[in-house]
């Protein structure tokens, strides 16, 4: 990519006449035609006949009496906001094609596509000049060095850039004043959002307009009235000059676009308006859109045999000073074993979660996180020697990443204080256990290492392009360790990023002269001075993909992983070796006869509670449903009285991430809430496989896991559980690996562009899994088979399915329903409604099992769900019309504490769903999904019960009320789950 502006003939193409890449694989694809569009924006050529929109991320021109929309670009370019220019032969707009917003213009029927910006940065929202000469944009092209995003313009005709505002805030929107002299833009600063403007002669900024509420979308008419959109808690409305124009309409934050001769239009409710004075009228329009009934061979995990499988979750592998033995978690445990290779040796042997194991520097003792002790994680030293365990940390929060100084007397680690892993970070002397704070919390750092002489530890941590939208490249960020001097960044490759702070380094060697991280899927090695200064470029030692690299003691060795395997590579000479484990584990699977004995039964099969049942259970799967009969109750039968209960399949959380902060008391925790399943869409690599493993083998007690590894951005990130994708070759990588580890599902996250996408679902459907993601359109084309969330993170600052107050419309409706996709809608907010009409639920002791921050979260106040609460009956509309319209709901929360899915399923019944519909959310349809042999109480059915004190058909809220829960076929009573540590 070039780092600057390029000139018009750049990445010239013709209109589209068809969507260019057809969908991958088999599939029905069904063209339909839809009338409203969910955050569009519309402009009018300066002649008044043509309306250019923007729906579900192509350009289209509409006359502007209304009528149908012809599409003038592809569908994989997420083109945004098009305006005009001021003589009406060209649009102008922004997109998103190789990983990055650049802008482009096209001419006036849609041919002559002309690329203007090609860089790192992401160009937005422009605005013609008057004289049509320049566009105004924003812009993040500072991006290393401020993270904000700035007001900039671009010369036509040479191409020439020029930054109009610099400041640390988030300049957007621009719009030019009529005479051409000053730019206006949107710009949130503190507790104030307002307008404000840049003077082009002299660079004076001044406040343009301030409300209450948030203000958007700056619009100067020609004759110099301002339009803006304001939102607040109740509406998203259209002002002029001060004074509300659009009524009770809900009006998305988009520029209105002026006439000459007076008058403008806008987009609300999914419509296209025009206003005249107090006249307005509606623009009709008919778009043609299509979607993709994916047809592919579903994988199919197996609960049956119990023939040894290997291991492929092995988390955290750290080389031994002595480079002789490697440290690692695996099945829930934490173990060694030879560098040269072998069958490993179990330290630890209990139900506990350990991870993130460390060597001292003598090789004599590991450090490591468990809960072993009851409750929380904390960091314990095991003596090699002695076998013995000591716990070094008593903390409210959770330490983490626990890292030896060279000179053994003192330990680095995070501790995880909120949600989605945010942490600070410290050190703890190992003899006195003083600790000494370094950093307060930051936003989801990677693991310490430390330098040489001691005086710094270096962490990855995300390097922002904006505060708008967060993501930014991994670099290396050095804290002092003297708990005075203020830390620093050492970036290796400003325009690279390393792949994920989920395990991609950077690794400090010990003799302080490298440094090793993953850079494009592959280890990368630098030289550094004693502060960790670059003193070279990262070079790359594989050419296979590579993870959480570690050093022996002198330096010389670095060990790896790659895909299923370990290595270990001579820095000197590139020589590699493979470390050969022999590794295998059993699924834990009952025998013997369960009977269980329900007063009522909803099998989610039928929407009626069965009376007086008997459900008879062989192993792990349900081998009858029967009338209640005492005489199945005798001989060798294992007896579940649920007399006065109401048997439920296990619930399935179809969307939370698992946290190894949270322990293995979040596991029980979940059984305890009657969740037997768990799909965790975007996990640290290796972590969920290990999760997986540990359950299925029984070694952590909780429900079964379906995992994905990272979520797969590009280029950029911002969760930790994110891996960088430098590029193709690189995807390729980290699709091998999730084909290898036998992911559950893969997460095509926020940034990927629409091509790429495009790729993972051709990939993961060969593997035989599924594809999500928080994208709509084209990923309904392309045959991604579900979306999570009804909101959430947007690479675009506001979401293609939900406008303003949470409203969808009919484009939304239609490609969710026509698709038959699966949404899992995350009805964030949902748990603070819940919870006041079920205030006894927030001292349930189930809670207790939560980190403090968390407890907060449900007993006290939730920022979030205030921050989003006012969305919701906006989504309640619109999920019941995707389900009306055939969409297959699934419950999930994004997040681990279990309350909230009994909030998410009542809040379908507040939406319009039966009672029975909203358990059916969160039981078969998301096991057809899975494609997982549960969901109901059927024969043949694995053996996923639940025992509830009331019929949630009568009353939704008595999911919560769980008693005794069977997950796999064994039976959990409430106490046992609750119990501070495992047995």
């Amino acid at each position: 990519m070039l780092a600057t502006g390029t000139s018009l003939t750049h990445a010239q193409t013709s209109a589209p006449s068809s969507p260019a890449l057809t969908p991958p694989g088999g599939g029905k694809t069904i063209a339909f035609d839809v009338h409203e569009g969910t955050s569009m924006s519309v402009s009018a050529s300066p002649d008044g006949r043509m309306l250019a929109v923007d729906l579900q991320g192509s350009l289209w021109l509409i006359p502007a009496k209304g009528g149908r929309a012809k599409r003038i670009t592809d569908y994989f370019s997420d083109a945004r906001q098009p305006v005009w220019s001021p003589d009406g032969k060209n649009l102008a707009y922004f997109a998103y094609r190789e990983g990055n917003y650049d802008l482009w213009i096209v001419d006036a029927d849609g041919s002559n596509r002309k690329q203007l910006t090609d860089s790192l940065y992401d160009d937005r929202e422009p605005a013609w000049s008057p004289d049509g000469k320049s566009i105004a944009f924003s812009s993040d092209r500072k991006g290393a060095g401020d993270p904000s995003y700035n007001i900039w313009t671009i010369e036509l005709t040479t191409g020439a850039l020029k930054q109009v505002t610099s400041n640390p805030f988030e300049d957007r929107l621009p719009t030019w004043s009529p005479d051409g002299a000053r730019i206006a833009y949107a710009s949130p600063r503190g507790d104030k959002s307002a307008l404000w403007i840049t003077s082009l002669i002299d660079g004076n900024e001044t406040l343009l307009r301030e409300v209450a509420g948030k203000i958007d979308a700056p619009s100067f008419s020609p004759e110099g009235a301002l339009a803006y959109v304001v939102a607040d808690q109740a509406s998203s409305h259209l002002e002029v000059d001060g004074t509300t124009v659009s009524g009770n309409e809900n009006v998305f934050p988009f520029r209105a676009s002026w006439m000459p001769k007076g008058g403008y239009y806008y987009v609300s409710d999914g419509k296209i308006r025009q206003r005249t004075g107090k006249s307005v009228k509606t623009i009709p329009f008919t778009a043609g859109l299509e979607v993709t009934q994916p047809s592919y061979t579903r994988a199919k995990r197996d609960w049956d045999s119990t023939a040894p499988r290997k291991v492929l979750g092995i988390a955290r592998p750290t080389l031994s000073p002595d480079g002789e033995k490697i440290a690692f978690i695996a099945v829930g445990d934490l173990y060694i074993v030879s560098a040269k290779g072998g069958k490993p040796e179990n330290l630890t042997k209990d139900h506990a979660m350990d991870a993130d194991p460390s060597w001292s520097p003598d090789g004599k003792q590991i450090a490591y996180s468990s809960d072993k002790g009851g409750g929380l994680p904390q960091i314990w030293i095991r003596d090699l020697i002695t076998g013995k365990d000591r716990q070094l940390t008593t903390m409210d929060t959770q330490p983490l990443g626990a890292a030896w100084s060279r000179d053994g007397k003192s330990i680095a680690a995070i501790d995880v204080d909120g949600r989605w892993g945010v942490a600070g970070v410290f050190t703890i002397d190992v003899a006195t256990g003083k600790i000494t704070r370094l950093q307060g919390s930051l936003p989801q750092p990677g693991e310490p290492s430390w330098s040489a002489d001691g005086r710094y530890v270096a962490i990855s941590l995300s390097k922002l392009y904006s505060k708008s939208f967060r993501e930014g490249t991994n670099q290396v960020y050095v804290i002092p360790t003297d708990g005075k001097s203020a830390p620093f960044w050492q970036i290796p490759d400003a325009d690279m990023s390393i792949d994920t702070r989920g395990g991609g380094g950077p690794a400090w060697s010990p003799d302080g002269t490298k440094m090793a991280a993953i850079y494009e899927g592959l280890l990368k090695v630098w030289p550094v001075g004693s502060d960790g200064k670059p003193a070279g470029p990262p070079r790359a030692y594989t050419s296979e993909i590579a993870h959480y690299p570690t050093w022996s003691g002198d330096s010389h060795t670095i060990l790896y992983q790659s895909n299923d395997r370990l290595k270990t590579i001579d820095v000197e000479t590139g020589v590699a070796r493979e470390v050969p484990i022999d590794f295998t584990y059993t699924l834990a699977k009952p025998s013997g006869r369960t009977v269980i004995h329900v007063s009522g039964l909803v099998d989610s099969v039928r929407d009626e509670t069965q009376r007086d049942k008997d459900i008879v259970i062989e192993g792990n799967r349900i081998a009858s449903v029967v009338a209640h009969d005492p005489a199945l109750h005798g001989g060798d039968a294992k007896v579940v009285d649920g007399t006065g209960m109401t048997a439920i399949p296990g619930l399935i959380e179809h969307h939370s991430h698992s946290q190894k902060d949270f322990g293995a008391a979040s596991h029980r925790a979940w059984l305890a809430y009657g969740i037997t399943t768990v799909r965790d869409p975007g996990n640290q690599a290796y972590y969920g496989i290990e999760d997986r493993e540990a359950a299925e083998a029984g070694v952590r007690i909780g429900p079964r896991i379906y995992t994905n590894g990272p979520l797969l951005e590009w280029q950029r990130v911002y969760y930790k559980m994110g891996v960088a994708v430098a590029g193709p070759a690189h995807l390729e990588r980290e699709l091998e690996r999730a084909r290898i580890l036998k992911q559950d599902v893969l997460k095509s996250y926020v940034r990927m562009p629409d091509i790429q996408q495009r790729r993972i679902v051709e990939a993961a459907h060969e593997m035989g899994v599924p594809v999500t993601g928080h994208e709509i359109f084209p990923a309904a084309y392309t045959g991604v088979d579900g979306t999570e969330h009804m909101g959430a993170t947007s690479r675009r600052g506001y979401s293609p399915k939900q406008g303003p107050m949470g409203r969808s419309y009919e484009d939304v409706i239609q490609l969710f329903g026509k698709s038959h996709r699966v949404l899992t809608p995350t009805m964030f907010g949902a748990l603070t409604g819940y919870l006041e009409k079920n205030p006894t639920y927030r001292d349930d002791p189930r809670v207790n099992l939560y980190p403090l921050w968390a407890q907060e979260s449900v007993r006290g106040t939730d920022g979030m769900a205030r921050m989003l609460g006012p969305m919701l009956e906006g989504q309640r509309q619109a999920i019941k019309a995707m389900y009306d319209a055939g969409v297959k709901l699934t419950a999930g929360t994004d997040t681990i504490i279990a309350t909230n899915l009994h909030a998410e399923i009542a809040s379908y019944v507040d939406a319009g769903l039966t009672p029975f519909q909203a358990l059916q959310s969160a039981t078969v349809t998301p096991a057809q999904a899975l494609n997982l042999d549960a969901g109901t109480i059927e024969p043949g059915k694995l053996a996923d019960i639940v025992l509830l004190k009331g019929d949630p058909r009568e009353n939704i809220a008595n999911t919560f009320n769980v008693d005794t829960v069977i997950a796999n076929g064994t039976v959990y009573k409430m106490e046992d789950l609750l119990k501070p540590k495992a047995d």
